[in-house]
């Protein structure tokens, strides 16, 4: 299984905020606190050491003991539910929606990259425990989000009415669904294996979290993964002090705005706007927004009120009933689990460097950020197609117009670069320029018009001659523009598109073995899979 690597900055695919995070610079130190390296994270785990307390890891025993209880775990995964409890273990997490069937590819590299990282750091430090977390976004009330995947180009789709929490809808319907599903998947033995999956998954549990947990668990519960739930009253009341804080005194909506506009003042993108109060309420079937009106709090959208007395009764009462926003999520996860290291992708990194001075506010330890391995995988026979076609891999990776020019322009017998012609013109026209001065300032304008049109009428030649050849060479084009519609679907990353089982029906089992052995997440390069 050969694999090649590509740095993120020439897939054209991330953002100058993740690419100047990745590079280091110094500029946005102040917005993390270590960077991701094998040996930060063991200084790491001596700060939370000190911050997480006995209490609070008994806490996340009992209640993840008690999320496990119908649920058929692996010997891997059980033992490291048994590390929990000891003060010489932590976590390495990543979270993601509850997606239809995982949803997109990425799903994998997440949950891998967190798998690959403890087994690291078990290496290099084998006095402590690592167990690697998905945490499941069960109190996210965003349906359209999650309600479909991507198989072979079609969207199988979930419809149904949505409202509250998407952990606890009910999974009625799904049969329908898979019965479209099959009829696309065809009968291989692999065929058979994904029909099962999601029949297992989905039809034998009345939840999306009990369904996305089995899914989770059955596709990872070999290398030990610990899914946890956060809509969790056991765990709700660990976090209980913050949400009373949030509620009485706003912090993090004056830290989390600060640190944006300096974030901004850099010229990065503010990714999620923080309120006044970042907490929903979730209660039969809703999850709204609470909102502070002069001396009450209201829960948007409901005829839910409460005075500040009767909204602290409710938190010490019904501490399952406090829901954190995405902004909130972060320190929450970060209460409730010994944790050393988020793992997500860049839109979700992007978030987090709104957040180390709320933090800091609070007195938790700010975790180490880790950008998820990203990867394409290709079959040997599309690999062979791009040597053939002398198509290199950061060519690949090229917006699709700009791929076919350079392709045509590299094995065109006419040269169709005017570049020089340009050039020669340019300095022509400085010449008139220099004599307009010196005779008539009058006609500076009429030279410098007239250079524009002869300047446009030559990349007008330019666009005819690249089209001609275009057509000329349509055959080479079109090979070209299908092998990058196979890998980059939608010309998207696949991984942001492509459902897993899609590579699955077509290599069984050792997908996942496969994705393990090729992705390193200290590596910090995107991966290109060839199986």
């Amino acid at each position: 299984m050969p694999t090649d690597c590509l740095p993120y900055r020439e897939t054209g695919y991330f953002s100058n905020l993740i690419t100047n995070y990745l590079d280091q610079e110094e500029a946005l130190k102040p917005f993390y606190h270590r960077f991701p390296t094998a040996d930060n994270l063991i200084k790491q785990a001596e700060e939370k050491g000190q911050f997480f307390s006995p209490l609070s890891r008994k806490r996340l025993y009992d209640s993840l003991i008690a999320q496990y209880k119908n649920t058929n775990t692996s010997a891997e995964t059980q033992l490291n539910l048994e590390h929990l409890a000891s003060e010489n273990t932590f976590t390495i997490t990543t979270g993601h929606q509850l997606n239809l069937f995982t949803g997109p590819l990425y799903f994998l590299y997440k949950i891998i990259s967190v798998i690959n990282l403890c087994k690291e750091l078990k290496e290099k430090d084998s006095d402590r425990n690592y167990v690697p977390i998905y945490w499941m976004a069960t109190e996210d009330h965003d349906f359209d989000e999650i309600n479909y995947f991507n198989f072979q180009g079609k969207k199988v789709q979930w419809n149904r009415e949505d409202g509250g929490a998407v952990g606890e809808l009910s999974t009625d319907g799904l049969a329908e669904v898979l019965a479209l599903f099959k009829t696309q998947l065809g009968t291989s033995r692999n065929a058979e294996y994904l029909s099962k999956l999601f029949s297992d998954a989905y039809l034998n549990h009345d939840n999306l979290a009990d369904a996305t947990r089995y899914l989770g668990n059955e596709l990872f519960g070999e290398y030990g993964l610990v899914i946890v739930d956060g809509n969790d009253a056991g765990l709700k009341e660990l976090f209980a002090p913050y949400v009373q804080r949030e509620l009485l005194e706003g912090v993090s909506h004056a830290k989390v705005t600060q640190q944006t506009e300096q974030l901004t003042a850099l010229g990065y993108p503010e990714q999620v706007h923080p309120r006044e109060i970042n907490l929903f309420y979730i209660k039969e079937g809703i999850r709204e927004r609470i909102i502070k009106v002069d001396d009450m709090y209201v829960v948007n959208d409901t005829d839910i009120r409460f005075r500040e007395n009767e909204i602290l009764n409710e938190l010490a009462n019904h501490p399952e009933r406090f829901s954190p926003n995405a902004l909130l999520r972060p320190l929450f996860q970060e209460v409730i689990l010994p944790n050393l290291c988020y793992i997500g992708g860049g839109g979700e990194l992007a978030y987090w460097f709104q957040l180390k001075t709320y933090f800091e506010e609070v007195g938790v330890p700010f975790p180490v950020l880790l950008l998820r391995n990203s990867a394409l995988i290709r079959t040997e026979k599309q690999r062979a197609k791009a040597e053939n076609l002398g198509v290199s891999l950061p060519n690949l990776f090229l917006k699709q117009n700009e791929l076919i020019n350079r392709k045509v322009r590299a094995i065109s017998n006419i040269e169709i670069d005017f570049s020089a012609q340009r050039s020669f013109l340019k300095e022509q026209f400085k010449a008139m320029h220099l004599l307009a001065e010196e005779t008539d300032a009058s006609f500076i304008g009429a030279v410098k018009a007239q250079e524009v049109k002869q300047l446009k009428g030559l990349e007008n030649l330019e666009s005819r001659l690249l089209r001609a050849q275009k057509r000329k060479l349509s055959d080479h084009v079109q090979r070209l523009v299908d092998l990058q519609n196979e890998v980059f679907p939608m010309q998207s990353l696949q991984e942001r598109n492509t459902n897993f089982s899609q590579f699955y029906l077509e290599f069984g089992e050792q997908l996942i073995p496969e994705l393990v052995n090729a992705l390193e997440p200290l590596g910090g390069e995107f991966t290109v899979v060839t199986l």
